[in-house]
């Protein structure tokens, strides 16, 4: 789990609540109405920009959000190493019991192809097709977030408006101004909340996490381009280290 995502949705809304409470009780800040409309506004609004497919998919998105672990770099070459030196001991065939062992589907598709005996540039053609599609998965979950970040606080400006309306319309009873008020002001927070605290940090964490799987995705194709055209190990790792920092590196 993510800990750094847990700990910051926590935080900010704990908050948040807290500063709430400083001033008043926190059932003030809580209207059905405007839920409604913010909640059930951008999540319609996202059903008529994407296809429910995308919008179901959004359930393993988050799920990635807290639970998905991106390897290592400096494994990852640790590894890869090995490949090289296990292939120029005893040859590509030696390679077939990693394909197994590896948890990386990705990684297990190189093995696998140069297992089989695929030319270098088949390999390469391959691995970046699947590094393409993958990239463009993540770019969809990142994007639909950003969406509902963007309608949140249109929908919470929509409720403003419908809550001055409604207020305006009962000037006579002042017993009727309140709720109208209500709604006039806590769309726009609740708006607010989940486009700030929500939706849009989601939105990027996905996208920070695409770069840093992409990055290991890049590294694990050069060495396994580099294993298949049965390059020295040493020249190899020297090479596959230009995709870590110089901290790591040492």
């Amino acid at each position: 789990m993510d800990l750094a995502t847990v700990v910051g949705l926590i935080s900010a809304f704990a908050l948040v609540i807290w500063g709430i409470l400083l001033g008043g009780p926190l059932l003030l800040f809580w209207d059905l109405p405007s839920v409604y409309i913010v909640v059930g506004g951008t999540f319609g609004a996202t059903m008529i920009n994407y296809p429910v497919k995308d919008l179901f998919g959004m359930v393993l998105v988050v799920k990635n959000v807290f639970f998905h672990r991106i390897s290592s770099p400096s494994e990852t070459i640790k590894v890869l190493v090995d490949l090289a030196r296990t292939t120029r001991k005893s040859g590509i065939l030696s390679l077939e019991p990693f394909i197994k062992s590896v948890d990386d589907n990705f990684f297990a598709q190189g093995i696998r192809m140069i297992v089989d005996g695929a030319e270098v540039d088949s390999i390469k053609s391959v691995l970046e097709r699947e590094m393409d599609y993958t990239s463009a998965r993540h770019k969809l979950g990142a994007e639909i977030f950003t969406t509902m970040g963007m309608y949140a606080p249109a929908l919470g400006m929509i409720g403003t408006l419908i809550g001055l309306v409604q207020m305006l319309q009962r000037l006579e009873d002042p017993s009727k101004i309140g709720p109208g008020m209500a709604v006039a002001l806590l769309t726009t927070f609740y708006g607010a909340v989940f486009a700030y605290l929500l939706f849009l940090p989601i939105a990027g964490k996905l996208k920070t996490r695409s770069k840093q799987e992409m990055l290991v995705k890049a590294l694990i194709m050069e060495g396994i381009l580099s294993v298949a055209s049965g390059e020295n190990p040493r020249v190899m790792e020297e090479k596959l280290k230009v995709f870590l920092s110089p901290k790591q590196r040492k």
